[in-house]
């Protein structure tokens, strides 16, 4: 973006890119379905703002294209901003239902047998750190890949926006440069999805403009965004992005990345919590610990068994062990911790579902156990 570009009002460049939205709805690939990559966030907003007002716009007869508003609840979020996240959706749906606009509003969620505390309590996977991520793909690609595959196969295609801008980091403008196409439209193919193209209709905006827009324009399903500026001043400001394919999975769990999984132990330290706390909100203290806890553990070789889940010695090149998932010992542990941690914090951070295929995993894990014991 130019000098020239950026040191025009807002209020230009900001009907632009309604503009450019409302453009690209109405292109001739209006039969394929926008899905929305919604995660509360100040770009995911930034970008559901303009979609909305942009349908708001079109004349109902040719409102032909569906919208998806799409959310990822990785069942353990910063109850903090999924109380955000419920109050602004809740807010979508009620100015959807009552201008009769062809949005859906969903939420994706990991399988049952796939959410974090499941794979960690139940099968003992190790707290999840740089090198071995597999959080990123169960929590967040496989629900929002299903939901966007499910569009595919329906409609033949589907067009994912998202709030995707070139500045946001070296990283990202890797990604965006990579993917940039040269075919004089506005959709790039989707890097793992076939059937799948992304539209990036914020791209060039900066983060200051960003913060312009939410902070000079009402939210057009009512009320304004002062409340995303607050959960970003006590959560200090980053957040962990729409994350679609394993390119993009490095994104998550950053140093930069603080308004993400209250759980995350990719990061050294949770600055979202922590500035949660340090903004008053002092009912998270049993979370930053039982999280530190976590971190302390994943490679203490007393709560991790020598063996892999497939009955298996493992060595690495050098001919270190490589330790296999948690002990069922550790597992009981962890979960008896995180009970204490939800008793005190006074909110459910797990489900009596996930508890009760905990159990089934660990019942699954003994018998093969005895049967390994008694080969």
């Amino acid at each position: 973006m130019t000098a020239e570009q950026t040191d025009r009002p807002i209020q230009e460049r900001w009907a632009e890119v309604v503009q450019h939205v409302k453009d690209e709805y109405l292109s001739d690939a209006q039969r394929w379905p926008w899905i929305v990559g919604f995660s509360g966030g100040k770009d995911s907003t930034v970008v559901a703002h303009a979609v909305f007002e942009a349908l708001a716009t079109v004349p109902p007869s040719q409102r032909s294209r569906p919208v998806h508003i799409v959310s990822n609840d990785t069942m353990v979020e910063s109850p903090l901003v999924m109380a955000h996240l419920d109050e602004v959706s809740a807010q979508i749906q009620g100015a959807v239902d009552n201008l009769s606009l062809p949005i859906t509003v969903a939420r994706t969620r990991p399988d049952p047998d796939k959410t974090f505390w499941v794979l960690l309590i139940g099968k003992g996977y190790p707290s999840p750190n740089q090198q071995m991520r597999w959080c990123t793909d169960r929590l967040k690609i496989q629900p929002t890949s299903t939901y966007i595959r499910d569009n595919v196969s329906k409609h033949g295609a589907a067009v994912v926006v998202l709030g995707v801008r070139r500045t946001e980091s070296i990283r990202r403008m890797r990604t965006v440069d990579k993917y940039e196409n040269d075919r004089g439209t506005n959709l790039n193919l989707h890097s793992s999805i076939t059937g799948a193209y992304i539209f990036r209709p914020i791209v060039d905006l900066t983060t200051d403009d960003v913060w312009e827009i939410l902070g000079s324009f009402h939210a057009p399903w009512g009320g304004s965004h002062k409340k995303l500026f607050q959960l970003y001043r006590d959560a200090e400001g980053g957040e962990c992005p729409v994350v679609l394919s394993k390119d993009e999975a490095p994104g998550c769990g950053t140093k930069n990345s603080r308004f993400g999984c209250w759980t995350c132990t990719v990061v050294e330290k949770d600055k979202s919590l922590q500035g949660f706390v340090d903004s008053g909100q002092h009912a998270y203290k049993p979370l930053i610990a039982f999280r530190d806890w976590l971190v302390s553990i994943r490679n203490d070789k007393t709560k991790r068994s020598a063996i892999r889940r497939n009955g298996r010695l493992t060595f690495d090149v050098s001919g270190k062990h490589i330790p296999g998932p948690f002990t069922i010992q550790a597992r009981q542990e962890i979960l008896e911790r995180l009970l204490a941690a939800q008793a005190e914090f006074g909110t459910k951070l797990i489900t009596d579902e996930e508890i009760d295929l905990i159990h089934k995993c660990w019942a699954m894990d003994l018998q093969q156990e005895e049967r390994l014991a008694n080969a």
